[in-house]
């Protein structure tokens, strides 16, 4: 099984083989400026697996043991790297995340005291009519460009 993902304007592209390891989310307060979110999802990779087919995340040293990748372009969210063997890549990244649940919470001490909440909260479908929007994201799969 090969899965791909990338960057919001697809200057970033990777691909895995083979399985994945633990999907997390993170409630540290890195993550949650990194991803400007509420937590950070991520995904263990296993290096000798993941391949960068376009570009390269560029790195901000946020720690003095963590390094997190984003594109150098539109600054997507894509990677967390504390270890040389695995990189953590960003859930949302995923061309197809549907089936990348996290199964294990991290920093729950530092966790948005209304994160338990939000599944409560009134839902409503988006405004904009998608066929009046020109969308500039890069598509869910690999192109040409």
């Amino acid at each position: 099984m090969i899965r791909t993902g990338g960057c919001q304007c697809g200057a970033v592209r990777f691909a895995i083989e083979g399985d994945l390891g633990t999907a997390s989310i993170c409630h540290c307060r890195m993550c949650q400026k990194a991803f400007g979110s509420f937590f950070g999802p991520f995904v263990t990779a296993f290096n000798e697996r993941l391949t960068w087919t376009r570009g390269q995340p560029t790195y901000f040293q946020s720690s003095d043991l963590v390094r997190r990748g984003f594109c150098p372009a539109c600054g997507t969210p894509l990677t967390y790297v504390v270890q040389e063997t695995t990189t953590e890549l960003a859930i949302g990244a995923f061309d197809d995340p549907s089936d990348i649940a996290p199964v294990k919470q991290y920093s729950v001490h530092t966790r948005l005291p209304y994160v338990d909440d939000l599944a409560a909260l009134p839902a409503a479908t988006l405004s904009l009519d998608p066929a009046k929007m020109v969308s500039y994201q890069h598509p869910d799969h690999d192109t040409e460009n």
